[in-house]
């Protein structure tokens, strides 16, 4: 049977496509050119800025970190997982993207922990699986985005 794959948030990613063509997706302000991530409906939130309609932007896939840790504990309600499986610890990276100028959070993919990661190395944003949820008898799968090291090294301003 074929998993049904949902996005933890919709129109926060793209959702179809290579690994290579995957995007965090933005909005960007016609007249001031700021960028927020999530994306942002209505008017632009820049206070000095009288700008329109928000306009949707794949963001960079590569940045620098900029911070990281890990998550040893289960978090409380409403975070949805099942008591019955053992907790996983699991990495949070917040990156840099140099070219929005702005730092999202996220995971880190599986098997890169807080040993792998350092301030100012380069990552790039992938797809990933979040969990199946409890409850999920239907094998729906959720999809999100992780952070994984880039080889190369380069990061900044990397598109």
């Amino acid at each position: 049977m074929s998993r049904k794959r949902i996005p933890v948030v919709a129109g926060w990613f793209t959702e179809d496509g290579s690994e290579e063509d995957f995007r965090l997706l933005g909005t960007r302000c016609p007249l001031c050119s700021s960028v927020f991530f999530p994306p942002q409906k209505g008017l632009c939130r820049n206070p000095g800025c009288t700008g329109g309609e928000l306009a949707e932007v794949p963001l960079s896939r590569r940045g620098t970190v900029w911070s990281y840790t890990d998550g040893r504990y289960r978090p409380p309600a409403p975070y949805l997982s099942d008591p019955e499986v053992p907790w996983e610890p699991y990495t949070l990276v917040a990156v840099e993207l140099a070219a929005e100028r702005m730092v999202v959070l996220g995971q880190a993919a599986p098997g890169v922990g807080v040993g792998d990661l350092a301030v100012g190395m380069a990552v790039e944003a992938v797809p990933g699986v979040l969990d199946s949820g409890p409850g999920d008898d239907d094998g729906t799968v959720r999809t999100t985005w992780h952070w994984r090291p880039v080889a190369d090294g380069s990061g900044e301003g990397a598109a």
